[in-house]
């Protein structure tokens, strides 16, 4: 059943397809997506419900505050977020010499060096060669020779990266621009791709692992349109999806769903992370509530930490954040979208007992439950909801 009947009232600068949580549409059945069929989905989140945590990666960005500064006043076009579009791809200005240059220079650079490469490794699999095999050689300085070669090329790495960590951010406002045609759209409720435009409410957020070749595994958020019939990829039968990578626990994946949704849900405010704190004011829901000092900061308040914390103090804070995104009650919690798509329940209803602790399955045995089911919001709730100061 449908949450809301009427049209949305909404504040100056929304489109009436705007996303909001309390009024998603009804919507036909979830077809059987054949080409899910194989891989590794090990839960799909809820809809609603949110808890208001972001993910470490976003909540302490460790690069915004260089970007900010070098970016300056065109920050709002050249940054990834802002207060009405969450772009997905780069649109670049440069040639095909270019990239493919910077993507040999990337490689090198990271793949060898001392400093989060593999410098150390070869260096260290290099100096046992070089013990085993050193009374073999006809001379001391013939045995040290490849050792001395491995080190000077993994020296040069290392300073090539420490360049690009140091300089790269020069390049990002000359060629590099956020799109606008490829993007989660706050104003109009809509995602944006190269085959049309979607309603965000037809997309679905599943925890995908994959498995690497030594056994390794890798999870990401994965939104998958719900319709792939609608959404066919040309020369393809692949439905649009996107892919969300945080660095941490299974936990910051549900922070970034989270996070997202209350990002296109125009009855919230925008997320309170550093990439969005200069445009809170270009929103209406979050201006409405900032001027209601519903915050609790100051209006420059990630600037400002930034600006005055030592790297020290803001591992710190980083840690401590992680450690409430991990002890957090992601589990147990209704899917909003059940009220909305009959069949939804059905298609995958369960999830881990224990969020927190189940990304090793299959390895590991777990229980999955069944979630709460959904209920419409009561007249109670709906009353405070109308009373609220929240811009609609």
């Amino acid at each position: 059943m449908s949450l809301q009947n009427k049209p949305l009232t909404l504040a100056d600068g929304y489109a009436e397809t705007a996303y909001c949580a309390d009024a998603i549409p009804e919507q036909s059945y979830a077809p059987q997506n054949e080409k899910l069929h194989g891989r590794i989905l090990e839960t799909r989140l809820p809809w609603g419900n949110y808890l208001g945590i972001n993910p470490t990666t976003n909540q302490y960005s460790e690069s915004w505050f260089q970007e900010y500064k070098y970016i300056g006043n065109d920050y709002h076009d050249y940054t990834m977020i802002n207060e009405s579009r969450w772009s997905q791809r780069v649109d670049e200005n440069v040639n095909d010499f270019y990239r493919f240059i910077r993507f040999i220079f990337v490689i090198f650079s990271h793949l060898l060096s001392f400093k989060g490469g593999g410098g150390w490794f070869i260096f260290g699999v290099m100096a046992v060669c070089t013990v085993l095999f050193i009374f073999a050689a006809d001379s001391l300085l013939q045995a040290l020779f490849p050792l001395a070669i491995v080190t000077v090329i993994c020296g040069a790495a290392t300073f090539l990266r420490q360049l690009w960590e140091k300089h790269s951010i020069k390049f990002y406002k000359g060629n590099r621009n956020w799109s606008d045609d490829y993007a989660f759209c706050r104003r109009t409720g809509m995602v944006k791709t190269d085959i049309g435009d979607f309603p965000f409410y037809e997309f679905d957020a599943y925890i995908e692992m994959r498995v690497g070749t030594q056994g390794s595994q890798f999870h990401s958020l994965k939104l998958i349109h719900r319709y792939p019939h609608r959404s066919r990829l040309p020369h393809s039968k692949s439905s649009v999806e996107f892919d969300f990578t945080v660095g941490g626990s299974i936990a910051q994946l549900y922070a970034a769903w989270d996070m997202l949704q209350r990002y296109m849900d125009v009855s919230q405010p925008l997320p309170d992370i550093p990439q969005v704190e200069p445009f809170r004011h270009l929103d209406p829901t979050t201006k409405a509530q900032d001027e209601a000092g519903k915050r609790g900061h100051p209006a420059t308040y990630w600037r400002d930490l930034y600006a005055n914390s030592s790297e020290e103090e803001l591992k710190a804070l980083r840690e401590a954040h992680r450690a409430e995104v991990d002890s957090a009650a992601w589990g147990g919690r209704p899917d909003l979208m059940e009220l909305s798509v009959p069949n939804y329940r059905e298609t995958r209803k369960g999830e881990p007992e224990d969020v927190n602790a189940f990304g090793s399955f299959p390895w590991k045995a777990g229980e999955f439950l069944d979630r709460p089911e959904s209920a419409p919001p009561s007249k109670d709730v709906a009353n405070r909801q109308n009373n609220d100061d929240t811009a609609r």
